[in-house]
């Protein structure tokens, strides 16, 4: 059972290593019908964040600067791009993510 945990350990740290580190700028906030939207700039595009209020990976987040993963395809929650958000001063690799989200680029 160690070795199983060990081994999902290294495998998560090697699919976050994998993914680019991406600075997500919060505009706004806003929930509707169940679904929390967040407004925001990723890497320079104009971007909303959509996941399903109630779920303890979805939250409202408050403007500001942020970290953003892209999640490799078929990975995460939501049957789209997924991405992670972290606290702007977190270690994606040992620190818990604020939130996961389905990516919308208008």
């Amino acid at each position: 059972m160690k070795k199983l945990t060990a081994l999902l350990v290294v495998g998560f740290a090697v699919l976050v290593l994998a993914q680019d580190k991406l600075t997500l700028t919060v505009k706004d906030s806003s929930s509707t019908t169940g679904v929390v939207i967040v407004e925001a700039q990723l890497a320079g595009k104009s971007v909303d964040l959509q996941c399903n209020e109630g779920s303890p990976d979805c939250k409202a987040l408050k403007h500001g600067s942020y970290i953003a993963i892209k999640l490799p395809k078929n990975h995460g929650m939501y049957d789209c791009q997924n991405v992670d958000v972290f606290d702007v001063s977190a270690n994606p690799e040992t620190d818990q993510r604020l939130g996961e989200y389905c990516l919308n680029e208008k």
